[in-house]
C-alpha cells in the first residue's frame, strides 16, 4: 500500500546521521553537523534539517521533531581515513613561496565535491584544543593534528598552528569555528589568522 506523500515527506530520512557534536553548558551554542542522502548540514538547536527541526543536541544523539514525533539521531561512529580515497591534489591551488601566506582559488562546485568527499575524514582526524593565556581564557584553537591532503592543508593549515580568527570572527571554542560553517556557505572569500611559531600567518580561500 503507498503512503500519502505528506506522511512521506515528513518522515525522518533513513539515511539520517549526526557525524559530529559540540555540546555548549550554553544550549544555544551547541551544535550538530547532521549527514543524510550525501549532503551534510551544520545546525543548531531550532534550526530545520532534512525535513526535521533540532529540538535538543546531546553528548551522544541529536532529536529532532518531524511532525510532531520526536527522533533520536545517535552520532555515528568516526570512519577511519582508510574507508575515504585519498584526494588527487588541487591544480587550482597557488605555489606562494616560502614566508608567504599561501592563497587557495576554488571553484564553489569543486569545494562542496571535496567536502562531501572529505568531512568524515576532516571530522575523524582533525584533533584541536584550546590555546588559553595567562588568565586562563581562550585564545584560538590549537591544530593538534591536520589531515593531509585535504582542504585544510589546501589551504595552508598546518599542524601545530594556533587558528585565531575567520573572516573578522574570533575563535573562542570549537562551537563558535563549527557555528561559522553556515555563514561561510555564502561567503565568496574566506581569510584566516593563525600563529605559526609565535607569528601571525593570513591564509586566505577564494570561491569562484
Amino acid at each position: 500500500m503507498m503512503l500519502p506523500l505528506a506522511l512521506l515527506l515528513s518522515a525522518a530520512p533513513p539515511d539520517l546521521t549526526a557525524i559530529g557534536l559540540v555540546v555548549s553548558l550554553r544550549r544555544e551554542r551547541s551544535v550538530a553537523v547532521l549527514a543524510s542522502g550525501g549532503r551534510t548540514r551544520v545546525v543548531i538547536v531550532g534550526e530545520a534539517a532534512f525535513g526535521g527541526r533540532v529540538l535538543e543536541i546531546g553528548a551522544t544523539s541529536v532529536a529532532l521533531d518531524f511532525d510532531g514525533k520526536r527522533v533520536d539521531v545517535p552520532l555515528a561512529a568516526a570512519s577511519g581515513p582508510a574507508s575515504l580515497p585519498r584526494p588527487e591534489p588541487l591544480a587550482q591551488s597557488t605555489a606562494a613561496p616560502a614566508g608567504a601566506a599561501p592563497t587557495l582559488s576554488l571553484a564553489r562546485a569543486e569545494m562542496d565535491r571535496r567536502l562531501g568527499s572529505e568531512l568524515d575524514r576532516i571530522l575523524a582526524e582533525t584533533t584541536l584544543r584550546p590555546a588559553t593565556t595567562d588568565g586562563d581564557r581562550v585564545g584560538g584553537l590549537v591544530l593538534s593534528r591536520v589531515p593531509e591532503g585535504t582542504l585544510l592543508t589546501d589551504a595552508g593549515l598546518r599542524t601545530g598552528d594556533v587558528l585565531m580568527e575567520i573572516n573578522g570572527v574570533a575563535i573562542d571554542s570549537l562551537a563558535t569555528l563549527i557555528g561559522l560553517y553556515p555563514r561561510l556557505q555564502t561567503e565568496n572569500r574566506v581569510e584566516a589568522t593563525v600563529l605559526r611559531n609565535g607569528e601571525p600567518v593570513s591564509l586566505s580561500l577564494t570561491l569562484k
